[in-house]
């Protein structure tokens, strides 16, 4: 054995030969050959269980390389009125949207959309800051009702327009416009929170919007139907090479509404510039066939992506186009409780005969408490026909607040009604337990004399008053509905004499056709007689002005209540206008609305002046407004830029007043 060299080993010299030379080496050749054939069967078992098991799995991933699987957003169900006219309906429609995950260069994107599309500065404006606070997964609508050349001038650009979605679908329309904005609220893109309370594909569809606020919102599960899909294969840069297969869209369910679309047009028409309610109810069924609230906005805009200079005009405004008078408004209800005041005098015992002499007013306490005039010797009938404040002054004392209440809230008063709406106040019927419970004071009789005339802690809104006419009219305990499938044939009588009822009726009667207070609002039609009662509240006290000739904002409330015909009762019409100051703002509303109800050409008669003297149509007058507005923000803008230049090219000028400021303090 030959020896090949000396190593060590533990520290010790040893000989290395040739036998233990090969004996190591095959060794280690045995262990990495053993590894790599490991490895190998590791590799192959891998392969085999990815071509085996899993061929199904790597089929659909390069199935959906191949193929793009996209939901059709479906047609949103109608809103009908109860004649079966849209109120809401669907239109064909061109749109582009952007979707924010995709797009690469934001900026230069939105500046040639609005190069191709047109658009106007504050639009391009609105979509920068949608797109800012966007969420990637959310489009942002960037306009809708294209025509063709401009729709396609977009899909022959989209290889350069990364994260632009043009769509061919159908949009929201509102042929009634602003006058059913408030009933039936709009559509919009879901946001990140209602993303987050109802994760499912369909929420971030291009062109997919749900309801956001009205009954659009109250219905959407019903009004949504089901997406459609359709397949497409593309190439590896996602190129469409041919349509493979489309599922249709199940269109959503109609709602059909006990609304009578062409009266709550009307309504809406005839409210003309003023801020107010109008709310139509059926005496017999209870059915709402008017629920109007103007100034209002145009639902169309919200669904399409209302502009920010056209969205800044409706929030400044002071008439608070965005509030619901017929439901969230509060106001004081004023002489309009005066015949449900006597019923509970009547049901107190007092005798319908007996009088009061009204001399100006009635010392209450140490207080005088005035009535709008001096009214003599008056009796039950009288002093609602003519609205004496000091017969209800002293016989509200008589017999106390609480039998008041008690009627108040049996004629509907300070209740929340069961109807699909986003949101209601139901108001303040006070009483001296409330009064304690909510002020820690005990009801004195001041607090009486103003809650009998309907002022003080009395509050209520426009559908509570309809509600109280109707039951007044109809001696029973009717409720307000929205829904025809909801319906009730017959609802239970008030708790009333029958003989009482006919004279709070008889008195209302005399407002309109005998010495009353309202004899212009008796309609130009034969043998249909109107009962009625006026109301005015005031805002702010009699100190500040007479609650006519004072600012917009400090005038009285006018409100008017009223039934017809009189000796059938089938209609209840409640008009509320703010700041009307007093209720000769609100009883010819009311007039023509019901004279709309017995003989339409009348009625456009009576409106047609009176729209050319407001200056047009509902939308003539918010296209003149808006205009308005655009121009003072361009003019106000102009004269800031001005002054930012005349200190920029004199600022020694500055300089000076600085220092002299500096000096002086």
């Amino acid at each position: 054995m030959s020896i090949l060299g000396i190593g060590r080993k533990n520290g010790k010299k040893t000989a290395i030969s040739a036998m233990t030379q090969n004996i190591t080496f095959n060794r280690r050749s045995l262990l990495l050959g053993g590894s790599q054939a490991a490895i190998g069967m590791l590799l192959a078992g891998r392969m085999a269980y990815i071509a085996v098991a899993e061929n199904e799995r790597y089929q659909v991933l390069a199935e959906s390389n191949r193929v793009n699987l996209s939901l059709i957003p479906p047609r949103r169900g109608w809103i009908v009125d109860r004649n079966g006219k849209p109120l809401a309906n669907n239109k064909a429609d061109f749109r582009v949207d952007i979707i924010p995950n995709r797009l690469t260069e934001g900026a230069q994107t939105v500046s040639r959309l609005a190069d191709l599309l047109d658009l106007p500065a504050e639009e391009v404006e609105r979509i920068n800051t949608e797109l800012e606070d966007a969420d990637g997964f959310q489009p942002v609508a960037v306009a809708s009702g294209l025509s063709y050349d401009q729709f396609a001038a977009i899909n022959v650009r989209i290889p350069d327009l990364p994260g632009v979605a043009p769509l061919q679908g159908f949009s929201r329309q509102y042929p009634g416009g602003a006058a059913v904005g408030h009933l039936l609220g709009y559509v919009g893109i879901a946001n990140a929170k209602e993303y987050e309370a109802e994760k499912i594909p369909l929420l971030v569809t291009p062109g997919f919007k749900l309801g956001k606020d009205g009954l659009e919102k109250q219905f959407e599960q019903i009004l949504r139907g089901e997406p459609g899909a359709k397949r497409v294969e593309v190439t590896a840069r996602g190129k469409v090479v041919r349509e493979l297969e489309t599922r249709p869209d199940t269109p959503g369910a109609p709602v059909k509404l006990t609304i009578d679309g062409d009266l709550q047009r009307y309504a809406g028409r005839r409210i003309g510039p003023e801020s107010g309610s109008v709310i139509v109810m059926d005496c017999v069924t209870g059915d709402i066939l008017c629920l109007a609230s103007m100034p209002s906005f145009d639902p169309n805009s919200f669904s399409d992506g209302i502009g920010v200079d056209e969205y800044a005009m409706l929030r400044n405004d002071d008439h608070v186009p965005l509030r619901n008078k017929s439901l969230v408004g509060l106001y004081p209800p004023g002489s309009t409780v005066k015949p449900m005041n006597t019923l509970a005098f009547l049901k107190a015992g007092i005798d319908p005969s007996e009088t009061v002499v009204c001399r100006g007013g009635l010392r209450v306490g140490s207080r005088f408490f005035r009535c709008h005039s001096t009214h003599g010797t008056v009796n039950m009938n009288r002093a609602v026909a003519q609205s004496c404040d000091t017969y209800f002054y002293y016989f509200a004392q008589r017999i106390g607040m609480d039998p008041v209440a008690t009627m108040m809230r049996e004629h509907g008063l300070g209740l929340e009604y069961d109807l699909p709406v986003n949101n209601q106040f139901y108001g303040t019927v006070p009483d001296p337990a409330w009064l304690q419970r909510k002020h820690k004071r005990r009801w004195t009789t001041a607090d009486t004399a103003n809650a009998s005339i309907g002022q003080g802690y009395v509050l209520t809104n426009p559908l509570q008053l309809t509600v109280m006419t109707a039951r007044i009219a109809s001696g029973r305990e009717l409720t307000p509905n929205l829904l025809m499938s909801k319906r009730k044939k017959q609802q239970p009588a008030m708790q009333i004499a029958p003989e009482h009822l006919e004279l709070a009726r008889a008195a209302m009667r005399d407002v309109v056709h005998g010495a009353g207070t309202a004899r212009r609002a008796a309609l130009p039609l034969p043998n249909i007689e109107v009962a009625g009662k006026t109301g005015t509240a005031q805002v702010v006290s009699l100190t500040r002005g007479d609650g006519r000739n004072v600012p917009w904002k400090f005038r009285d409330h006018g409100l008017f209540v009223c039934f017809a015909p009189y000796d059938n009762p089938r209609y209840a019409c409640a008009v509320v206008i703010e700041h009307g100051g007093g209720s000769g703002a609100a009883y010819p509303v009311a007039r023509d609305v019901l004279t709309f109800l017995f003989d339409r050409d009348k009625a456009e008669e009576a409106i047609a002046p009176l729209e050319r003297a407001w200056g047009g149509t509902i939308e003539e007058r918010m296209e003149k407004q808006f205009a308005r507005f655009q121009a003072n923000k361009a003019a106000a803008a102009a004269s800031e830029a001005s002054e930012q230049a005349d200190q920029e090219s004199d600022p020694q000028d500055d300089s000076n007043q600085n220092s002299n400021s500096a000096e002086q303090g």
